[in-house]
This record gives structure tokens, C-alpha cells and sequence, in this order.
């Protein structure tokens, strides 16, 4: 057996670009909001910020302010910045100082952004959360006009900015989808009889803001479609394609089966064995997943050094992530996230 050389993970960048071409274009006049949760996803946050920016993407989805406050050293002083996850005083401290557009989900939250706010003299940029029946965070209806004032009373202080106002739907049905709907646009028409009407409304993520036009706000909150990475059992989505392929390299050429340098040890898990993955002379399959290599039925003129294509957009034969994923009963940007901690990633342009 030859030298075990490591896997990589590859980013398109240019297919990164299309993805985002075709995002947009279906969600227009709804802003983009590239959501960047997980390390964007596997794929690398820093780099897919700078793509992003090239695109003159305006909006990023940070999740927590960490992943913000590294978004904003890629972006410098362009870009807005959106990070949901409730947070510690002291992250709070470091969004305003990075000019961080947070998330309010409760009246404690808010109450301390104020306070830290007042304490620095800064004005903290803020987009209030209703509850429309997720029940992940948010503010009931019946507490928003309360809320509402509170936050009127911030910026008359110059303590506070109402910016924005969204929630997350449950996207258990179409019809609570539009009873959602329906408590959201409520809750902007009683910001507005207080002020003016913040500048970001967004009620959908990916799926809703993809096939519910309807439902989309000012912005629509977009992470996986980005990245070509479709929903769980959901269907393949027009002029979008997965950003990242995984290959690994022949290592060994065993009884006319390839043996390739990629196994359970490198997060593989062995019940994709059987699985279709890529080669030279197209799809193959996956025969057996040890703990350093696996096993690949082999093709014609097969050599060791050959690349195969463990999961990718599909232009070797291969399966997307989220195919794979699907066959143990995850989500396929959980795969991705796994294997990024222990394979080399490489981008291309």
C-alpha cells in the first residue's frame, strides 16, 4: 500500500457566487441575509465572508457574536451584521463595540443591552423578536406593546435603535405558516403607531424564503440554500449546487477495488457503506468503510493517486452531503461540520 495521503475538502468559490446569484434573484426584493452559523456551514466563515462581500452581499447572519465579531474583522466598516443567540454582558460589550446588530428574544435581554449601552454611550442596534408560534425565543404577543414602549423609551434615551423586527417559523404547515404570518405583521403595525418602521423585517429562512414568496420581508435569513446544500428530503433547487466536494486519494488497488485514504477515524461513519460516490469513470460504489481507508468498487484504468469523490455536486457521479446524510437520519451540513475539524480545506476560485 502506498503512502496514506490526507483528504481535502474543497470550496467552489465561483459556484459559492452562483449560488448566491440564484438566491438572490429568486428572493428579490427581499435582501439576502447570508446566515454563517456553524463556521458557515463547514465550509469556512472567513472565507465565505470575502466571497460574499464580492458579491456585495450587505447582510450576514452571525447566529452569535463571536462568529460576528470575526465576520466584522473580514468586513471592516462595510456590512451589517446580525447575531441572534442570547448573550453574556461582556459579548454584548464586544457587538456594540463592533458595531453588531443584536437579536432580542425577552425583556431581561433587552433590559441588559439597555443598561450596557447607557454604560458605554453607545447606541445598540437592535432587532426585537416576536414569538409567532416557534416558541425558540421571542416575545409573546401579548407582552410585545410593553416591550415595544420600553424600546421607544431606549431611543428616545439614545440608548437603543430599533432596526429591525423578525421571528422564526415553525414551518410545520402552510397554514400556521400564514397564522404566523399574521402575528408577525401584527406586531410590526403596532411598532409603527410608536415610530418609524424599522428598516429589516424578516420572518423566513431558507425554505420558507425560497418557495413562500409571500411570506418574505425586507430580508429573508438564507444560510444552507448558499451553500448548496438542500433541505432534508426536500427537493434539488434550480441553479444551485453543493459548494463543497470531499476527496480522497487511491492508495491501494485490492482483488480490482480501489482502496482510498479516507475512513471512519477521518468521520466517515460505516453505515455509508453502499453508498455512490465519484470517480473518473463516474459513480461507484462504496464498499466497505474501515477505520483509515475505505473501499470503492473499482473502474477501468484505475491508478493508485486517483482521486474519488466522497460527496460533492454530482459532476464525477458522487452523492451530495446531504444525500449521504440522509441515509443515517442527519442533516447534511452536520456531516460537513464533522469532517472540516479533521480534513484539510482547501478553496478554489
Amino acid at each position: 500500500m502506498g503512502g496514506v495521503s490526507r483528504p481535502e475538502l474543497r470550496v467552489d468559490t465561483e459556484r459559492f457566487r452562483s449560488n448566491i446569484r440564484a438566491v438572490r434573484d429568486r428572493i428579490a426584493p427581499s435582501a439576502l441575509m447570508i446566515v454563517l452559523k456553524d463556521d458557515a456551514y463547514g465550509h469556512g466563515l472567513r472565507w465565505a465572508v470575502e466571497a460574499a462581500r464580492g458579491m456585495g452581499v450587505d447582510w450576514y447572519g452571525a447566529y452569535d457574536v463571536r462568529s460576528g465579531v470575526e465576520a466584522r474583522r473580514v468586513l471592516g466598516d462595510t456590512g451589517r451584521i446580525f447575531a441572534w443567540a442570547t448573550s453574556t454582558d461582556d459579548e454584548v460589550d464586544e457587538a456594540l463595540r463592533a458595531r453588531i446588530d443584536l437579536g432580542v428574544g425577552s425583556a431581561e435581554y433587552l433590559s441588559r443591552i439597555t443598561a450596557l449601552a447607557a454604560r458605554r454611550g453607545l447606541r445598540a442596534r437592535i432587532h426585537l423578536k416576536i414569538d409567532t408560534g416557534l416558541h425558540r425565543n421571542g416575545l409573546l404577543p401579548a407582552e410585545w406593546e410593553r416591550t415595544i414602549a420600553e424600546v421607544r423609551a431606549g431611543e428616545a434615551a439614545g440608548h437603543l435603535e430599533l432596526v429591525g423586527i423578525w421571528s422564526h417559523l415553525a414551518e410545520a404547515s402552510d397554514d400556521e405558516d400564514d397564522e404566523a404570518q399574521t402575528l408577525f405583521l401584527d406586531a410590526v403595525r403596532v411598532a409603527e403607531q410608536s415610530g418609524a418602521t424599522p428598516e429589516a423585517l424578516h420572518l423566513t429562512a431558507s425554505a420558507a424564503s425560497w418557495w413562500r414568496p409571500e411570506l418574505r420581508g425586507s430580508v429573508s435569513r438564507i444560510g444552507a440554500f448558499c451553500y448548496g446544500v438542500r433541505s432534508a428530503d426536500g427537493p434539488d433547487l434550480a441553479g444551485v449546487a453543493p459548494v463543497a466536494e470531499l476527496t480522497a486519494t487511491v492508495v491501494d488497488i485490492v482483488d480490482g477495488d480501489a482502496v482510498v485514504g479516507i475512513g471512519a477515524f477521518d468521520g466517515i461513519p460505516s453505515t455509508l457503506a453502499g453508498a455512490r460516490v465519484g470517480t473518473l469513470a463516474g459513480a461507484r460504489e462504496l464498499l466497505r468503510i474501515d477505520a483509515v481507508t475505505s473501499v470503492v468498487e473499482g473502474w477501468p484504468g484505475m491508478r493508485i493517486g486517483d482521486s474519488v469523490w466522497m460527496f460533492g455536486a454530482g459532476d464525477h457521479g458522487e452523492s451530495s452531503a446531504t444525500t449521504l446524510a440522509e441515509r443515517i437520519d442527519t442533516v447534511g451540513e452536520e456531516i460537513l461540520t464533522r469532517l472540516t475539524a479533521r480534513i484539510r480545506r482547501v478553496s478554489t476560485p
